[in-house]
């Protein structure tokens, strides 16, 4: 990474810290304004043809929910209380498009698979942070909690069909943001869900990104070692939130904070269409292990164990705080 870029990723961090330290509505919208025009040159990439599309769209959907965005803050400065409702509604609604929350996700996937694995990363975690903290500062409506609902089910029932790895992480993500989404009224809770989900995708980003795979049939033609299979395993399996991994203690905090609100149709609901995740992330997994033993192996990968063994570690946490009593 060049100078240049390390100035754009310097303003990205400073951009969102503004967003959540600022004591009112502009002040968070200019945050926002500089993380757009942040995260936009370091989307480029010169030996990625794609790159320029996924800029442009992504310029396109944030400066259009931006302008909509100002303009319903001007009317609630303005106290029009015939429009305050209406406004308050169209505010939350511009924050989930730049969310990329279902049902205004679609532009999310796409733009995720023009890109490679570190800006896919930053755009699955850090781009994230901002928005979730104004969404914080709203009121919850009907409009809430439709988007958690749309968000579960289409990000679980969207990665089945999916044949690219990054589209597939793209659904995963907007499954986990409406887990993050039915929280987000403890600040305190959906900022451990977060952290931990961001852990997670780094790990995955980070062998992806190692192994140079962007599709599932290119997880057969690697040559691992049984270590490596195990820990891609594992990292799949805390991805879907399946004890004892690290993965299931954001979304365990999540279903008992919805307990003591008595929200069951909702904790059933995020139960059922965690299952179709763990199912698509199983078959990435049976493909690679199942199916590997007939292929020939074109790469060949001498990764360092001692990671491996880390992020086994870090995959194996959730009995360390069992034991703790931290939950």
């Amino acid at each position: 990474m060049n100078k240049i870029k390390w100035l754009f990723f310097t303003l990205l961090i400073i951009s969102t810290m503004i967003t959540m330290s600022a004591n009112n509505w502009i002040g968070m919208w200019m945050g926002l304004e500089l993380n757009m025009m942040a995260f936009i040159p370091l989307i480029l990439n010169d030996n990625n043809k794609l790159s320029s599309e996924a800029a442009m769209i992504y310029f396109f959907i944030q400066s259009f929910s931006s302008l909509i965005l100002f303009m319903m803050l001007i009317t609630n400065m303005c106290k029009y209380l015939i429009y305050g409702v209406f406004a308050h509604y169209i505010l939350l609604i511009c924050i989930l498009i730049k969310l990329g929350a279902a049902p205004f996700h679609s532009w999310f996937p796409k733009i995720l698979s023009m890109m490679n694995w570190n800006k896919g990363f930053i755009l699955m975690t850090w781009q994230k942070l901002a928005p979730l903290t104004m969404i914080y500062n709203l009121d919850n409506n009907m409009i809430m909690n439709f988007t958690i609902i749309c968000s579960i089910m289409l990000g679980s029932i969207g990665g089945i069909n999916q044949t690219s790895l990054r589209k597939l992480m793209g659904y995963s993500s907007i499954n986990h943001l409406g887990w993050m989404l039915s929280i987000n009224k403890y600040m305190n809770l959906w900022m451990i869900y977060f952290i931990i989900y961001s852990m997670m995708t780094f790990m995955i980003c980070y062998l992806f990104n190692n192994y140079k795979c962007y599709y599932i049939n290119q997880l057969n033609s690697l040559n691992l070692t049984s270590s490596e299979k195990i820990n891609m395993f594992m990292m799949m399996m805390s991805m879907g939130g399946l004890p004892p991994f690290i993965g299931f203690l954001p979304k365990w905090i999540t279903i008992q904070s919805l307990m003591n609100e008595s929200d069951m149709i909702v904790i059933f609901l995020m139960i059922m269409f965690s299952l179709i995740t763990l199912m698509y992330y199983l078959r990435i997994m049976m493909n690679m292990y199942l199916l590997s033993s007939s292929t020939i192996k074109w790469t060949y990968l001498y990764n360092n164990k001692y990671t491996s063994y880390l992020m086994m570690l870090i995959n194996l946490m959730l009995p360390l705080f069992l034991i703790l009593d931290i939950i």
